[in-house]
């Protein structure tokens, strides 16, 4: 997708969190109205006739956007947290990131084999967080699940897709 003002809206932070790495930070998208609209509004077409029943929005920046978008298409919203978060039952998955790992979670009762689940998040570059949220929901039974992103990064050794099974669609609105 691509658009024009998002790009040029994104801010690009050189050597953070380390040296080499450009951090792209998405809170400039969220702050401009004008971003959030567009965003919104490409959310919506991308997922409108999907059926969509639930927005899974992953710790945290996922929660911005899956807020929105499930306003728009009268879907619930689950949070998939870092453990301790949540106040009730849970189901965790525990997942292996670059410098050991960690768990996430979601209520037990959050989805049913009823519904169709749409995974949101700010950010797909190696895909661990997203493969765990993924693999959490699929616990569920759900009729369907999409993943969406606001941003991909398809650089060299980027292969954050390639975590999901073939038949999953993973969409993203912005490619760097």
């Amino acid at each position: 997708m691509n658009n024009k003002t998002l790009l040029e809206n994104l801010r690009n932070i050189p050597d953070f969190p380390k040296k080499g790495v450009i951090f792209r930070d998405v809170t400039t998208l969220f702050d401009n109205p004008d971003c959030l609209q567009i965003m919104e509004e490409e959310l919506y077409d991308l997922y409108k006739d999907k059926g969509i029943t639930k927005i899974v929005g992953i710790e945290s920046r996922g929660f911005i956007m899956s807020s929105a978008l499930a306003i728009r298409l009268h879907a619930g919203v689950v949070l998939c947290r870092k453990p301790g978060k949540l106040p009730c039952d849970t189901i965790q998955e525990t997942y292996t990131k670059e410098y050991g790992t960690d768990t996430i979670e979601i209520h037990k009762d959050a989805i049913t084999s009823d519904d169709v689940v749409l995974l949101h998040d700010d950010l797909l570059a190696t895909g661990g967080t997203m493969k765990a949220a993924y693999d959490l929901v699929k616990k569920f039974n759900p009729k369907k699940i999409y993943i969406n992103f606001i941003i991909e990064l398809t650089r060299e050794g980027m292969h954050g897709r390639d975590n999901f099974d073939k038949e999953t669609e993973v969409t993203s609105l912005l490619e760097v």
